[in-house]
């Protein structure tokens, strides 16, 4: 009889169902049983990401199928007081096993954003980041500026898409369109844009961090969070900062 560490570890490794466990439901040991409930709930896990990534793959299939370029669009930052707001194009294959478990960006960990951003851009089959500065968002308002930048990603992409789907949003653009609400929890290639442009946007304020570091940029990415609401207070507003926003816009009268 295999001893429980053996079947433990034993089960950590299995990705699939294999012969051997066809005894291991009837073993009443405590530790086996709490090993196979373990795996059973990752399977199921597993199970649901794939049901959920080829929904998202079926969305976008449905716009024309496998021969029509599709990109997806949405946008990270159109909220915070400071810094850009960043949009992001990306047309993927159809073959996208490697996605499996791309979600909404505000679903994923940092960690899980940054590898899915690097797996992306190796498998697109085009794709494009643009950044909108905070004198464009304060020269357009925050609407247009984002819709403005949405075009500009669509527009710089290498391939030209057939139709494009857009986070909630109409652009002012020749191409077939579709404004989706809450696109990015439906459509695999507005995920895909949602966590390009999060984390292309996180390590623009990161690096915005280390030339303003009294603002915490690093911490609330220009969000008007209570330690960057203070921090205005007492050392007033940078060239980064949204001067058409509250309350930095008071500042200024």
């Amino acid at each position: 009889m295999r001893s429980i560490k053996e079947i433990t570890v034993a089960l950590k490794d299995a990705e699939e169902w294999q012969e051997w466990m066809s005894g291991i439901a009837e073993d009443e040991r405590i530790g086996v049983q709490k090993a196979w409930l373990s795996w059973q709930k990752k399977q199921e896990k597993k199970h649901q990401l794939l049901q959920e990534h080829q929904a998202k793959v079926a969305f976008d299939l449905s716009y024309g199928g496998i021969d029509v370029l599709i990109a997806g669009v949405d946008e990270a930052g159109r909220g915070p007081l400071a810094g850009p707001v960043v949009t992001a194009a990306v047309i993927l294959p159809t073959n996208s096993e490697a996605l499996v478990g791309l979600n909404d960006s505000k679903q994923l960990s940092k960690d899980k954003r940054n590898a899915f951003a690097a797996v992306i851009k190796e498998h697109a089959i085009s794709y494009f980041i643009h950044f909108q500065p905070a004198q464009q968002i304060d020269e357009l308002n925050i609407y247009e500026a984002t819709k403005q930048s949405m075009k500009a990603s669509v527009e710089s992409l290498s391939r030209k898409p057939d139709y494009v789907l857009v986070d909630a949003m109409t652009l002012p653009m020749a191409i077939p369109q579709d404004s989706i609400i809450k696109g990015d929890a439906k459509s695999l290639a507005i995920a895909a844009a949602s966590i390009l442009a999060k984390t292309a946007r996180d390590d623009y304020m990161e690096q915005l961090d280390k030339d303003f570091p009294m603002y915490g940029f690093a911490q609330h990415a220009g969000y008007g969070t209570k330690q960057h609401l203070k921090a205005l207070e007492e050392y007033g507003p940078t060239i980064h900062h949204r001067k058409s926003f509250e309350p930095i816009k008071s500042m200024f009268e």
